[in-house]
């Protein structure tokens, strides 16, 4: 026991009860007093809750029944406030008396450890390098079913039925009360039980399948089914029966037809849709029904080909591992033994994946548990369904799409040493049992990044510094190394391997540069296109292949001006112009939602020369059904898969070549492996070396090379055409050449000369205020505190491009500082200081400040 300690002291003779400090304990055991009382030490429980505050953890009382078991990392009920009860983390437990009266834990919902110390340690890293609280941190990591609060919305589960005669008396009053109305609150749950202890009788109830919670009622996903074609028994199993058929079926010239089109595609693939037998036979479903009929075909539903459904391993193909890949593996394992993280840089299509599921497999051999961490798990389906024709059920997917509780089923399977998880960035948190190696794919990608709300994570960085923490092995898998990575990979902190070759030496795909100013000089434009770009699709669909075309700005046009005053459509809410969507004939803001109806006429001088300037993925979309109107055109951007259904649906189209051609913004670039394209497009890459970032040219080179490899994938050479104003640009001549030594050469001694990334760590700080003049005054402010410790690494404040978003006025600062941890540890805790007096400060309460550590 330390100075403070509290003791309660029962007298033996009375039931009376004193308080006393440590600083009494010798008089209270004095020989002539040790027969008239007994001590009771007080513990106490530091406990996690899932608010943005800036204290780590509050302290509660820990009633006598808890203080034998309770444990670090158990789940607690406690009321916070006046009358707000939450589900908290136990962080620590001790005997130090706080100097404010303490409230009691109110009841234990966990009987065991629902995190680790590692995990809890890992939190606290999380909320230290990024600048955010314990909380915001306990919000993103926890599924929603664990951090429960007194604003949690119930509603009941129509599936479960009403017939509650299994419940117990509490759970039956909460199940009724929810029959009669659609929706409870949390509150309103201890009304209906006349109780503030209520969190253990709800996760009864969500275990149980009564109720779920009302965040919880988003789109699920659900696998779209196709119809597939197999051969019926015993011609199945016995392929030799097939002989007499096809003699027979030499009158029907169709059904001849479509039956040895199955037998050709079957030997190419491990199921055979309807739709692809149809049209390999050039047949009509009436013909096929009648093979169905004769007992030679059946049909059968199964999940469409990127859905993402789980496989049986006799659909595993067995692939045959090339030098290259096995090189990479030994070379690989050479720097695991160095303890060090691997950067794989292959080029796309070189079979990096291949070499992930090697890896996968000698850690499920060794009983350990593997972390694939994936930018969009959305667009990963293709993977999703790779890996499971290898592992099966080994497989779990983890991510914002699936619903609450089965979340909660995958964080208990973590806990309990399921093997493989393929997750977004939230899959960081997740309670593994014994991590042996994190994948992290993609590793360049942006998506990475949180943004918003806090905490503004690097997944990527951050599964770098788990790695570490639980021992494991890590590899950052891309085609276009982050500048970071690969600076860390020249310097020796990560390993490199290179894998410079696709995979069965297929050539990379031909790139050929546009010159827009040419094309218009020889009046070759049309519309939206270089005329070469037209012909090549045109030769391309005569061919039976497929088309992307890529344009990374989705709408019709982004812009609606006024020909006569100069008046531009713009968001009422934000610095921004409205982007016009025809689909739905409204012009809408990107960044808070606002929309309004096209206008007839302009708003300002009533004339009706309005135009629309600019292009987008809609417009583009629009102009290829009119020069191709027999080609099946789709679009794949935001608006146009706003669920996740509506996703695999048009991906499944895609690879099932019901689409010609997909148009589409960076969407497309994010690891889809398509068979039968043959040509991309780019259409307007000049707007991406343009924008006014620091970043621009190498996420230019990505999403260029990241794009150009969907080209040509499986039989022959692809073809990439760019159009572009201005093609001798360094990047544009970078893609051209396929010269990443160069163009990493160049944005480094860029880097180095201005002092950015990767040799400097930046912060970036953001002011927002409802009142553009107090966020000026307290961005200056700030600054001018910085700058009295950190001088000449303080730059601003400045208003960003879009200097307010949903009416909040934006007021940025940036940090360049040194790449020495004692001092980013020393500002970090000064600028949490320093938030926390000017939001303290009269007449600032909506002045919303925080900090962006390393942003992207």
């Amino acid at each position: 026991m330390g100075k403070g300690t509290t003791l309660i002291v029962y007298p033996l003779s009375s039931d009376k009860i004193f308080t006393l400090s440590f600083t009494n304990l010798p008089l209270l055991l004095a020989p002539k007093r040790e027969a008239k009382y007994r001590v009771v030490v007080s513990y106490f429980a530091d406990v996690i809750l899932p608010l943005a505050l800036p204290k780590p953890f509050f302290t509660y009382a820990v009633p006598d029944e808890w203080t034998e078991v309770l444990r670090p990392g158990w789940q607690v009920e406690v009321s916070f406030g006046k009358n707000k009860h939450y589900a908290g983390i136990v962080r620590r437990i001790h005997q130090e008396t706080p100097s404010y009266a303490t409230k009691p834990i109110l009841s234990v919902l966990s009987k065991e450890a629902l995190l680790s110390e590692q995990q809890l340690s890992f939190w606290e890293w999380i909320a230290r390098y990024y600048c955010c609280s314990l909380g915001e941190v306990m919000q993103a990591a926890l599924p929603a079913q664990l951090k429960l609060s007194s604003e949690t919305r119930l509603v009941r589960c129509l599936d479960y039925g009403e017939d509650f005669s299994v419940l117990d008396a509490e759970e039956q009053l909460v199940a009724e009360a929810l029959r009669l109305r659609e929706e409870i609150a949390l509150a309103d749950v201890q009304k209906i039980l006349q109780k503030k202890t209520t969190l253990p009788v709800i996760q009864r109830l969500i275990s149980k399948g009564v109720l779920t919670l009302h965040e919880q009622l988003r789109e699920r996903y659900r696998p779209k089914k196709v119809y597939a074609v197999r051969l019926a028994e015993p011609y199945r199993t016995h392929l030799e029966l097939l002989a007499p058929v096809l003699d027979e079926l030499l009158r029907y010239e169709r059904q001849h037809e479509i039956l040895l089109a199955y037998l050709h595609l079957s030997r190419q693939r491990p199921w055979v849709s309807r739709q692809e037998l149809l049209a390999k036979a050039n047949a009509s479903e009436a013909s096929l029904k009648a093979l169905v009929k004769k007992g030679l075909l059946e049909l059968y539903e199964r999940p469409a080909a990127g859905a993402g459904a789980e496989y049986s391993q006799e659909e595993a193909v067995s692939a045959t591992l090339s030098e290259a890949q096995r090189r990479a593996i030994q070379e690989i394992a050479a720097f695991f033994n160095q303890q060090k993280p691997v950067l794989l840089y292959g080029v796309t299509g070189s079979g990096k994946t291949q070499v992930y599921i090697e890896w996968i497999r000698q850690i499920i051999r060794s009983g350990g548990q593997v972390l694939y961490l994936l930018p969009e798990i959305a667009l990963t389906a293709q993977l999703i369904e790779r890996l499971r024709s290898v592992f099966g059920a080994d497989v779990s997917v983890y991510h914002s799409r699936v619903s609450d509780r089965e979340r909660v089923e995958l964080w208990r399977a973590a806990a309990a040493g399921k093997p493989v998880f393929l997750t977004a960035r939230s899959g960081l948190f997740l309670p593994f049992k014994n991590l042996q190696l994190v994948i992290v794919d993609e590793e360049h990608d942006p998506s990475f990044k949180q943004q918003d709300p806090a905490p503004r994570y690097h997944a990527r960085d951050a599964a770098i510094y788990l790695a570490r923490q639980c021992g494991a092995n890590a590899i950052l898998g891309t085609a276009t190394p982050s500048l970071e990575s690969w600076h860390n990979a020249l310097t020796g902190k990560y390993g490199l391997v290179h894998m410079p070759e696709r995979f069965g030496e297929l050539p990379l795909p031909e790139i050929r540069l546009l010159d827009l100013r040419e094309q218009h000089r020889k009046r070759q434009m049309q519309n939206l296109f270089a005329q070469p770009l037209l012909e090549a699709i045109q030769q391309a669909l005569d061919r039976g292949e497929q088309v992307i075309l890529f344009q990374n700005r989705r709408g019709y046009a982004p812009i609606l001006e006024c020909q006569v005053c100069g008046w531009t459509a713009e968001c009422r809410h934000c610095d921004v112009s409205l982007t016009y969507h025809k689909q739905q004939h409204t012009l809408r803001c990107h960044y808070c939602g606002y929309a309004v109806p096209m206008p007839a006429t302009c708003p300002a001088c009533h004339s009706g020369k309005i135009a629309l300037l600019g292009s987008g993925t809609e417009k583009i979309e629009d102009e290829l059904k009119i020069f191709f109107p027999k080609a099946r055109v789709a679009r794949l951007d935001l608006d146009a898969v706003s669920s996740k259904n509506r996703l695999n649906e048009l991906l499944s189209d895609f690879e099932e070549r019901r689409i010609d051609i997909l148009v589409g913004t960076q969407m497309i670039t994010k690891g889809l492996d398509f068979d039968n394209v043959a040509l991309v497009g780019v259409v307007g890459a000049d707007q991406m070396v343009r924008f006014p970032d620091f970043r621009a040219g190498e996420r230019a080179f990505q999403l260029l090379t990241q794009v150009a490899g969907r080209a040509g994938r499986k039989h022959r050479r692809g073809l990439v055409m760019i159009q572009a104003w201005n093609p001798m640009h360094p990047i544009f001549q970078e893609v051209l050449k396929d010269d990443f030594q160069a163009h990493v050469r160049r944005e480094l001694e860029e880097r180095q000369r201005f002092f950015y990334p990767p040799f400097s760590r930046l912060i970036r700080l953001h002011v927002r205020h409802p009142k553009e003049q107090i966020a000026i005054e307290i961005a200056q402010e700030f600054a001018a505190i910085l700058r009295q410790r950190l001088a000449h690494r303080v730059l601003g404040p400045t208003s960003p491009l879009i200097g307010r978003i949903r009416n909040q006025y934006i007021q940025e600062i940036l940090l360049k500082l040194e790449k020495n941890a004692a001092l980013l540890e020393d500002v970090k805790h000064f600028i949490r200081n320093t938030i926390e007096q000017l939001t303290a400060q009269p007449g600032r309460s909506r002045a919303r400040i925080y900090a962006d550590v390393d942003p992207v």
